[in-house]
């Protein structure tokens, strides 16, 4: 494949190469000196503006786009030939419920399915690193007030609380799932990742749904997130963690990934005293009508030697600029 040797054979394919995660790990591989592989679902009916990808250094010697979709479980084959290691960001996400949960969850599994047969077929890919969320960790009633890699939400919780995020975490936790099983049965190395509440900078034209959540206070709509506290990562340490687990050979399994925690009364205050310029709507919710998850655990990945680069005052600062930069916020 061509690019194949000035590269040492570097070349990775990344699902969903237009979304928040994908695009900014796109990014870091090619600075990295890998060369990519991406897919995009095809819309024929309009031409989506891919220049935010196209455009990145090195992505003209060294970025490949396909066409390829979750619900054409057989597409994704040519995107993975030739590499050796796979990426699998893309998800489907319906939070206005048009979708069942049993429709969402098929789509991923049978589109994830898909994706891991094609990297065995390859015979090069030497690890499948899935992008999971603590969605597949946080919904737990057993009174843990800490949780980590060995907990896994339960599906059965989820299921009967018919909160519409809650599919999220349903089809999330299972698709990983279906990831691990994968690997042990095939002979597969795979890891996943679970980032917590991703802030930050942002490649792509609109704002991410986390970091709109993130900024919800900023923006007015403070309510937007009930919870009590909140777990955050900068997009950079999350992409950096990627292709952390991806080199280390000592990586096996999940690994959350979350560099801090506020509870909403202190991001209220946190974004008053950092930011006085916005008139900050403060949301603090009462402990019977917010959701309470319980914290997160980064022990494994940094016991591996990995370090978090960015705090709280690095994320807003550097979603904010983004949001000026693209005339999102005055």
């Amino acid at each position: 494949m061509e690019g194949e040797n000035e590269n040492n054979g570097k070349r990775v394919c990344v699902t969903g190469g237009t979304g928040f995660v994908a695009s900014s790990l796109i990014f870091k591989l090619l600075q990295t000196g890998y060369s990519v592989n991406t897919t995009l679902r095809s819309f024929p009916e309009k031409k989506k503006d891919i220049t935010y990808l196209t455009n990145l250094a090195g992505a003209s010697e060294r970025l490949q786009i396909f066409n390829a979709d979750l619900d054409k479980p057989d597409s994704f084959g040519p995107a993975i030939e030739g590499c050796i290691g796979v990426f699998h960001v893309a998800h489907p996400i319906d939070f206005q419920g048009k979708e069942s949960e049993e429709q969402l969850t098929k789509r991923a599994i049978n589109g994830t399915l898909g994706i891991l047969n094609a990297s065995i077929n390859a015979k090069t890919v030497k690890k499948f690193v899935y992008t999971s969320s603590i969605a597949t960790v946080a919904s737990v009633n057993n009174g843990q007030e800490i949780v980590d890699e060995m907990v896994w939400s339960d599906i059965d919780s989820l299921q009967r609380s018919n909160v519409l995020a809650a599919v999220y975490s349903i089809t999330k936790t299972l698709t990983e799932k279906t990831c691990l099983e994968f690997g042990e049965k095939h002979g597969l190395d795979v890891i996943c990742v679970l980032p917590s509440c991703i802030h930050g900078p942002f490649l792509t034209p609109t704002m991410p749904g986390s970091v709109v959540g993130a900024m919800s206070m900023i923006f007015g709509y403070g309510d937007l997130l009930n919870l009590l506290s909140i777990p955050f990562v900068h997009i950079d340490d999350v992409v950096r963690a990627h292709i952390f687990l991806f080199e280390n050979p000592r990586a096996k399994g999940r690994y959350i990934c979350s560099a801090t925690e506020i509870t909403m009364e202190n991001l209220a205050e946190f974004l008053a005293a950092r930011y006085p310029q916005y008139p900050i709507i403060p949301h603090c919710p009462s402990e019977s009508k917010a959701s309470k998850i319980p914290k997160v655990s980064s022990k494994k990945l940094l016991d591996i030697g990995f370090n978090y680069k960015y705090g709280l005052d690095e994320m807003f600062d550097d979603a904010i600029r983004c949001c000026k930069e693209k005339g999102i916020l005055n």
